[in-house]
């Protein structure tokens, strides 16, 4: 994704991109095509880009483990400052760039804003209930027969703490 920036009216420029996930180096879970749109508004001495990707992913429910197909978004903002400034530290989405600078290449930020917008949390519903721990019911579908008040033998000497304790 590359745009070009040399002759550049000041003003807002847009552009969509469409392209296969792989291009970019993104891989499983997400799948198919990315679309981007970029929002570019170049000014004399800057240019500040806001971008806004989606692909689609298939991911596994970590509670009840059906499968899901999700859309996954990214969005992100970026400046480059068109100068050219010696021993200068880029900081968080501040790029400098240098005067004779004619194409900017927004790949890798789209990869790794799309990769960072991954949920580590997968979950089918909000309320999804999961497995069951015992007979590995789907808690979503029925409800089991088993019997929550039995006590692992290992948790046993911290429910006699808690419960020494609320006698004093």
């Amino acid at each position: 994704m590359r745009i070009k920036i040399s002759g550049l009216e000041n003003g807002t420029n847009e552009y969509d991109f469409e392209a296969d996930i792989k291009k970019i180096g993104l891989i499983e879970p997400l799948f198919g095509k990315y679309t981007t749109n970029v929002v570019l508004n170049k000014f004399d001495d800057q240019i500040i880009l806001e971008a806004s990707t989606t692909a689609g992913a298939n991911f596994i429910c970590d509670r009840c483990g059906t499968a899901l197909k999700q859309t996954v978004k990214s969005k992100y903002k970026m400046i480059y400052l068109l100068r050219s400034i010696e021993g200068a530290e880029e900081e968080i989405n501040i790029t400098y760039l240098s005067p004779d600078t004619h194409i900017i290449d927004i790949s890798k930020d789209v990869r790794d804003y799309m990769i960072l917008s991954t949920p580590m949390k997968r979950l089918c519903k909000e309320d999804c209930k999961g497995l069951c721990a015992k007979c590995g019911v789907d808690l979503n579908e029925k409800q089991c027969d088993c019997n929550d008040d039995e006590i692992d033998n290992r948790w046993k000497v911290l429910l006699e703490l808690k419960n020494k304790s609320n006698k004093n």
